[in-house]
């Protein structure tokens, strides 16, 4: 798959921050004699040049075929590349399924102004109730914007069960990256609901301090999620199958509806590519795993006319904090979804 558009994209399809790109990307940013330069200016390009997210990606498909069988998906065929408007920036997409994966997929951009997006996740079959892996991260000159966690099919915020399953012996490891990469700013508590104790939500400047510990964050947490995978064992109930289904069909539903990079994929590529892109290799599933709509789910969304609200929060509350204590305790259980 090959087309064209313009050179920045919006990273943030994991979680509801909100992140407006320049307009442009200039290429002056990779000329030292162009618009003046300076020390640290000159630093901060070296840094963001040498970042790159290829490793990360060839560390998860070399680890991921240790524990299991990988096999290309079927959506390989149409998705695999795009390149932009001005043939400056490529854009990479890889999908694979296993016995107990539905689907890993990831999409990685690299611009030649020190652009670098990395958005991987890895999608179990409804059999299975594991948590769904989330890598999305975003680089820019002197910008780093993280989300990486092992979002919850069932929300720990109603299920104690399901919290108690998969992040009570996980919860140290959260602590140890909340240290490291402090909590990014305001969340929404709408979407809160798809993170899990240990997310890492986090914003920094450019480092390599940073970058180190971020692929040792990302590392530590594929690892753990790998290990969850391992002992995971096939649900026989039917109910549970289709109650895991439908619990991640809500989820895709929320992502390719809600997710803020959904706009500006439709004024890069419009209306109907983006779609595509969205829903039927980003957000696969939504098609495939259910019938019901977003408003199915999220009735609260439904403006006067029927149609689905544009606004990212109906609550209206935000958390500027990270909202778990040490023990992986929601601190605004208040809230009802």
């Amino acid at each position: 798959m090959s087309l064209s558009f313009p050179l920045y994209l919006n990273p943030s399809f994991c979680c509801n921050y909100q992140f407006v790109p320049p307009k442009s990307c200039s290429s002056s940013i990779r000329k030292s004699g162009e618009g003046g330069s300076s020390s640290s200016r000159a630093g901060s390009m070296k840094e963001a040049s040498a970042v790159s997210y290829k490793k990360f990606i060839d560390f998860a498909l070399e680890e991921t075929k240790v524990h299991t069988h990988l096999a290309p998906s079927p959506l390989q065929k149409k998705f695999n590349s795009l390149t932009s408007m001005d043939g400056r920036t490529e854009l990479q997409m890889l999908s694979f399924e296993a016995p107990k994966v539905r689907l890993l997929r990831c999409l990685s951009i690299e611009g030649n102004d020190g652009m670098e997006v990395l958005d991987f996740a890895v999608f179990p079959k409804p059999e299975f109730d594991l948590p769904i892996f989330c890598a999305n991260f975003f680089t820019a000159a002197s910008t780093n914007i993280v989300v990486l966690d092992l979002n919850p099919l069932h929300a720990v915020t109603d299920r104690d069960d399901y919290k108690e399953k998969y992040y009570r012996h996980l919860i140290p490891l959260g602590l140890k990256y909340a240290e490291l990469l402090p909590w990014g700013g305001k969340i929404t508590s709408e979407s809160l609901r798809f993170f899990s104790p240990i997310v890492v939500w986090t914003k920094f400047s450019s480092s390599q301090n940073y970058y180190d510990v971020l692929f040792s964050a990302f590392k530590d947490y594929y690892k753990a999620w790998l290990e969850l995978m391992e002992q995971a064992t096939e649900e026989i109930d039917t109910s549970e199958i289709v109650s895991n289904r439908e619990a991640q069909h809500r989820y895709l539903m929320w992502r390719a509806e809600k997710d803020p990079g959904h706009r500006l994929l439709r004024r890069l590529v419009g209306e109907a590519l983006a779609e595509e892109i969205l829903r039927s290799f980003l957000f696969n599933g939504v098609q495939e795993l259910g019938s019901k709509t977003f408003l199915d789910y999220f009735p609260e969304y439904r403006s006067d006319n029927g149609t689905i609200n544009e606004k990212r929060s109906m609550i209206g509350k935000s958390f500027e904090n990270r909202p778990w204590d040490t023990e992986g305790n929601f601190l605004g259980n208040s809230l009802r979804w």
